[in-house]
């Protein structure tokens, strides 16, 4: 009798946990309910607000908000600010009277190339023969920088930019400031209503700083052509493009080099000719201009790429790996142009 006594006890109080459980249950969802139905048109607010998809006032409606590039500051990294000397800087009389004029081209006529073949060559900057491509110095012309020369006319309007090589889509100071920017690309700021600053009234887009040493490399495109009727062979640059050294960021460790934009020479050909070009052996009256230098061809560089049996009109570095090999291949077009010319002779 005892043990069933005991079992009965332990059944009631079996039963009794499981109902206060029950209660204690039903008692917090009753809690939980009444607070989300406390307050209902708090609720119906925040339901509204979060469905509210009315455009503001003074707004654009079409949800297109305007973009602009900033591009004031173009001559970043340049010094634009140059002064102008008030006083005669050197020894010698200046010759005021002659105004510098490029170099007369010889005619050529399309009946006459008996040869003709284009030539996309790279110079570095860094090797010595182009070290005048990166004199660091100023005069009443400004910086003496060959880029620097480059992005003043360009800034200024006297020479239009292009984003290739063909010269088919022309540049505003508002892409070449963009191509500035580099891969690092640009900073996107949002402009605000002063009145109520949760309206964004306009994006302002302003590319990163630029740094004029960053520009080791220039890409020249050009022409060989053999002119039967002089008997000889001739060149002809038809574009220049600099090319700006890309970072990692926040390090220097190279990514590698993108076309910033390319001019076309003829047109640059009379700027290139009011600008000096700083000579190391002598600053006298044998200092040349910059056109004069890249006629006399006294720069050091090597071929890219060519129209000789390149039918895929492919860049050597598409084609081989290597980078001795690469130089080798471009020695090897560079002497099948010049063995052409030479195998037309009879000694």
């Amino acid at each position: 009798k005892t043990f069933l006594m005991k079992r009965q006890i332990i059944k009631f109080s079996f039963v009794l946990l499981l109902f206060s459980a029950l209660v204690v249950e039903a008692n917090a969802q009753g809690r939980r309910g009444a607070r989300r139905d406390n307050n209902p048109a708090t609720n119906n607010q925040q339901q509204q607000n979060n469905n509210n998809n009315n455009p503001p006032v003074n707004y654009p409606t079409n949800g297109n908000i305007p973009i602009r590039i900033d591009s004031s500051g173009l001559g970043n990294g340049l010094d634009t600010n140059f002064k102008k000397t008030l006083r005669w800087d050197g020894a010698f009389a200046p010759d005021t009277s002659t105004t510098l004029l490029p170099l007369d081209y010889e005619f050529l006529r399309k009946d006459d190339a008996l040869f003709a073949e284009k030539v996309w060559r790279e110079l570095d900057l860094r090797e010595k023969m182009n070290q005048s491509f990166r004199y660091n110095s100023q005069d009443d012309n400004g910086d003496q920088k060959f880029i620097a020369v480059l992005l003043n006319a360009v800034r200024t309007g006297k020479i239009l930019a292009f984003a290739d090589d063909r010269f088919t889509q022309p540049l505003d100071l508002a892409g070449v400031q963009a191509a500035m920017g580099g891969a690092s690309g640009a900073d996107t700021n949002a402009v605000t209503d002063i009145n109520d600053p949760s309206k964004i009234v306009e994006y302002v887009v302003t590319p990163k700083s630029f740094n004029t040493n960053d520009v080791m490399k220039l890409r020249i495109k050009e022409q060989w052509v053999f002119d039967r009727e002089a008997s000889r062979m001739f060149v002809r640059i038809i574009g220049i493009c600099p090319l700006k050294t890309d970072y990692f960021e926040g390090t220097k460790r190279e990514r590698g080099v993108m076309p910033m934009f390319w001019v076309y020479y003829p047109d640059l050909r009379p700027l290139l000719a009011s600008y000096q070009v700083y000579n190391p052996k002598n600053m006298g009256a044998s200092r040349m201009t910059w056109e004069e230098l890249f006629e006399s061809r006294m720069f050091s560089s090597y071929i890219i790429k060519s129209e000789l049996d390149n039918p895929g009109n492919k860049a050597i570095q598409a084609m081989i790996k290597d980078p001795i090999l690469r130089l080798l291949e471009g020695d090897n077009i560079k002497n099948r142009i010049f063995d052409y010319e030479q195998n037309l002779w009879s000694y």
